[in-house]
């Protein structure tokens, strides 16, 4: 079942739903990984590693995350043991995103917490957390959308746009993401 989502408040359209303070560390985290993180090659991966957890992030072994990535709030972002996130890959973490141990977020992947609410007039934000099964991998350009899980060894293919939970060692492709095939692993 896919998560629920949590709607922000948030008085009107142009008023931000973070307090001042959620701010002030989002501007703090985007210059710091700009300035120490971004333009370092794959071998200071312990480094970007660090810069993540002091700013939050739970991190569970030796995962990789490249210079290039795109973390919205770090201390919304769980790493197992393995994890990789690729190049440019967008995780706007308004909510939890949990990458479970040997899972791939790959090139250009985006994982999105976060919408609005329609249906009111001053469209709220809502959010509701992302889960990527140990093992799975999530192709390139691939959309996930606010609570969706992926399960274990399931392929997501690449840009394809999941708007619900993916069972574990599926492959799913397409807009929106359909099962095309079981992965068999030797």
């Amino acid at each position: 079942m896919k998560a629920a989502l949590s709607t922000q408040c948030q008085s009107d359209a142009w008023s931000s739903p973070w307090p001042w303070q959620h701010r002030v560390r989002r501007a703090l985290w985007l210059a710091t990984w700009a300035v120490l993180c971004r333009w370092t090659p794959k071998p200071l991966n312990p480094w970007r590693i660090l810069i993540l957890k002091l700013f939050g992030a739970r991190v569970h072994g030796t995962p990789f995350v490249h210079g290039s990535a795109r973390i919205y709030f770090p201390r919304h972002l769980s790493l197992d043991d393995r994890s990789c996130i690729g190049e440019r890959a967008i995780l706007y973490s308004l909510a939890p995103i949990e990458i479970r141990a040997h899972a791939t977020v790959s090139i250009e992947a985006f994982l999105c917490t976060g919408t609005h609410d329609f249906s009111q007039a001053h469209i709220p934000v809502q959010t509701a957390p992302i889960v990527v099964g140990a093992h799975a991998f999530i192709a390139a350009r691939a959309f996930l959308l606010p609570g969706v899980e992926i399960g274990e060894q399931a392929v997501i293919g690449a840009c394809a746009v999941v708007t619900r939970n993916v069972p574990g060692g599926s492959i799913v492709a397409g807009n929106p993401a359909r099962v095309i095939g079981q992965r068999s692993i030797s």
